[in-house]
This record gives C-alpha cells, structure tokens and sequence, in this order.
C-alpha cells in the first residue's frame, strides 16, 4: 500500500478516502442521476436533485470511505493483522451505508428523514473517532507542535549532557 498508492499511516488511508469519496459522488449524480432527471422532467427538475442529493451523498460517501480508509492505514502499520483489519474496516463502513440506504426507502418521510439523521450522525462519529486515534498513530502529528519541539528540545538536552560526562 505504502508504495502503490500513498498510505503510509490510518490519516493518510482517511484523507484518500474522503477525496475518493467526492469524486466518486460527484461522478455518479452528474453522470447517472442527473441526465436521467433531465430527460424525464427538465434541467430544473435536475438541478432540484443535484443540491440535495450532492450534499447528502458527498457527507455520507466521504463518512463510509474515509472510516474505511483508516482501517486501510491501520493495516499498513499492522501487517500481520492486515486482512483481519481490512475486513473488520469494509463490513463497519458497509453497515453504515447499507443502513443509510435501507432507511432511505422506509415509507413515512418523517420517519425516514429521523433515521436518516441517526445514521448520519452515527457515521460521522465514527469517522470523528477514527480521526482521533489516527491521530496518535501519526508520525506528523507527533513530530509537529509544541509536544514535538519539546520531546526533541529533551532528547537534545540529554545528549549534550550525556556527551560532557563523557568527556
């Protein structure tokens, strides 16, 4: 993975994926939705899907791909683990999805639109934590900031102490 594609760490498998996420939206709503809609009802009647149908699909594809993504990461650093892990990111990512879609086609729009909410917040949380403990596997994030400057301010100075008792 490291060298075909760039993932080094879970934040760089969260970044590919939430980008392959809008690309991906935006590529099946202007090529499949939206022409469809057209033909049907007019170029107002597809701009009337575009709005809503971008910004919903875009937040929910970037959610599933990105939590997707940091398992693709975290088999990197792991791997001994990396289909176990794999698996475990693909079936969680799959769920919130298939969760989305089947609570998009319950009957009662009220109904729907709550569980719709519920699902969307549940899969942004899991992305959100995902964020955060990628974050503690990062090797930038550690390296950076203040903690960072500090660490390596320590080591520095244990150094130079270490090297005049030597001497």
């Amino acid at each position: 993975w490291r060298d075909r594609i760039g993932v080094f760490e879970p934040l760089d498998g969260i970044l590919l994926g939430t980008a392959s996420a809008v690309g991906f939206t935006l590529i099946e709503t202007l090529g499949q939705y939206v022409p469809l809609v057209t033909q049907q009802s007019g170029g107002e009647a597809a701009l009337q899907l575009l709005i809503p149908r971008v910004l919903g699909s875009v937040a929910g594809h970037m959610a599933y791909s990105g939590y997707l993504g940091y398992f693709i990461g975290l088999s990197v650093l792991k791997p001994s683990k990396r289909w176990q892990i794999l698996a475990v990111g693909y079936f969680s990512a799959s769920l919130l999805h298939a969760l989305w879609n089947t609570f998009g086609t319950i009957g009662n729009p009220d109904q729907s639109f709550w569980l719709l909410v519920s699902v969307g917040i549940l899969s942004y949380t899991f992305l959100a934590a995902a964020i955060l403990k990628a974050r503690t596997f990062s090797s930038k994030h550690k390296s950076s900031g203040d903690r960072g400057r500090r660490k390596r301010f320590r080591e520095d100075t244990i150094a130079k102490t270490d090297s005049k008792t030597n001497s």
